[in-house]
């Protein structure tokens, strides 16, 4: 198809908008992409990079190779994501520290609109898509119900960590970030994007781009045969996914960095959310949450001590979210 400078320019702040979701343990850029109107050119022209291109580039030159890669695309998309990724992963720290509440609340507002406007797309309703539907809900909701690992920083272990953690990142609903959160790789990854440790990202990124190019055919394949229950396993997945993103938590577990003991929450402080007592403290390497469950902002305020649940903010940033996802929507009907 042919693009205008404008269109690329657009192209990018979707990329933008992918990177700052997948940051977030929770979302999915998968999710930004398929509402944006961009994940089936996503996912095809991923899974068209393979040896056919040096030989395109061989016989008929760069501008042919160069259009088969739908380069020009691939380049305006990831500038965004890689941009948006490196830098929002340090703000995305900053706020679930500092105001979980908040931004998980906005983060919320995103995903439920997301529900809606994956699942219209599905054309028929029948047994199949229904049953594909509750299987994706309960797969989601099983994995972010999943405790988390220790923080491990082996080669091995970051190459594999990389291939699992991006098929997630494009799948709408599964989210990347809370996949490396599970693992233990997330601060890993973190640390090494704010430390500059060249070495250990590209350990992740050579993982990424094999898991990438080997699970996008994969979901080509499954477009191409099985669309409308894809897309029902996609809804679902997401709808399952809104049990790590609610905001208000109960901690149980939690990992003591010092001793590598998992210990609960009740040993170390009376608060029932081990983010609570890390804001007071300020501190928040020496305590890692293991183990928690959602709770009504009610409950939350009365675990720790009549905390202000930030009820009427939480429903505002809801909307926002909710609203921003009906912008994505009408901009990629747009422009794709």
């Amino acid at each position: 198809m042919q693009r205008r400078f404008i269109d690329y320019l657009f192209i990018s702040l979707k990329g933008i908008a992918m990177g700052a979701a997948d940051a977030v343990p929770g979302v999915s850029g998968g999710t930004i992409a398929f509402i944006s109107g961009i994940y089936e050119e996503l996912i095809t022209t991923i899974s068209g990079v393979n040896l056919s291109l040096l030989t395109t580039f061989k016989d008929s030159g760069f501008s042919a190779f160069w259009k088969q890669l739908n380069g020009n695309f691939l380049v305006a998309l990831l500038t965004g994501i890689v941009i948006s990724f490196v830098s929002f992963m340090r703000l995305a720290k900053f706020l679930i520290e500092e105001h979980p509440v908040l931004i998980w609340s906005f983060f919320f507002g995103l995903i439920v609109a997301s529900i809606f406007f994956v699942g219209k797309q599905i054309k028929t309703w029948n047994l199949g898509t229904i049953v594909a539907l509750i299987f994706g809900t309960l797969a989601a909701y099983y994995v972010t119900t999943l405790p988390s690992l220790a923080n491990n920083d082996s080669p091995i272990f970051l190459f594999f960590a990389g291939a699992i953690a991006i098929c997630a990142m494009i799948l709408p609903g599964i989210s990347g970030s809370f996949i490396l959160v599970i693992l233990g790789a997330y601060k890993t990854l973190s640390d090494a994007l704010h430390d500059f440790d060249f070495k250990r990202i590209a350990l992740f990124a050579v993982g990424a781009l094999v898991g990438l190019l080997s699970f996008s055919r994969i979901l080509k394949w499954l477009f191409k045969h099985y669309k409308n229950t894809t897309l029902a396993v996609l809804t679902g997945f997401i709808f399952g996914s809104l049990n790590k993103i609610w905001p208000w938590k109960e901690t149980f577990t939690i990992l003591e960095k010092s001793t590598g003991q998992r210990i609960p929450v009740s040993r170390i402080t009376e608060y029932g959310t081990i983010e609570v007592y890390q804001r007071e403290i300020n501190d928040f390497d020496t305590y890692k949450m293991v183990s928690e469950h959602s709770v009504s902002p009610f409950h939350y305020s009365e675990i720790n001590n009549a905390i202000d649940p930030q009820i009427g903010m939480a429903a505002g940033l809801m909307a926002i979210g909710f609203l921003t996802i009906f912008i994505l929507e009408r901009i990629g009907s747009k422009t794709s």
